[in-house]
């Protein structure tokens, strides 16, 4: 599972990487976009702690933020998430927390690993409806393309 989920957390870094880019190079500051992958951010951030048994973040699930405030957000957790999977082996073990209201539930690490990534793709694709709809262009964030690069049949942009 290890190899799989560092796979899955690289896609979703370069994912995360490409959306922001494509954002930048359009000029892109439609507040419920940058909303959106705020969202992302702040929830990829809350889950790796609750798995490392750290703090609640001090963020706002929903909230504003710049996009220079979300490339630095972005930066940080993709980083983040891919050195716990890299330095961590056991992820088939149940977690006890409390969601972001307080209520109590227990999960496994490994579908909250997979929900976490899930969760980006699913909010990446709002975003892509967003950027059409206002305008601009979204950018191809499919795992076959990802996947693609990785084994060098397509260059990484």
């Amino acid at each position: 599972m290890k190899s799989y989920f560092l796979k899955l957390f690289r896609y979703n870094q370069w994912a995360n990487q490409r959306v922001l880019l494509a954002l930048k190079q359009q000029q892109v500051s439609h507040e419920k976009i940058l909303s959106l992958l705020g969202h992302v951010a702040v929830a990829e951030r809350l889950w790796l702690h609750r798995i490392k048994g750290l703090p609640k973040p001090d963020l706002k699930l929903w909230s504003h933020y710049t996009l220079d405030e979300l490339i630095e957000m972005f930066s940080a957790i993709d980083m983040e998430w891919i050195d716990y999977l890299t330095t961590n082996e056991n992820f088939d073990r149940e977690l006890s927390y409390t969601n972001y209201t307080g209520d109590p539930f227990t999960n496994n690490v490994e579908s909250i690993i997979i929900h976490t990534a899930n969760h980006a793709t699913y909010h990446r694709a709002q975003v892509a409806l967003l950027l059409r709809q206002n305008g601009y262009e979204p950018v191809n964030t499919d795992f076959i393309t990802f996947d693609r690069v990785l084994l060098g049949q397509l260059k990484a942009d």
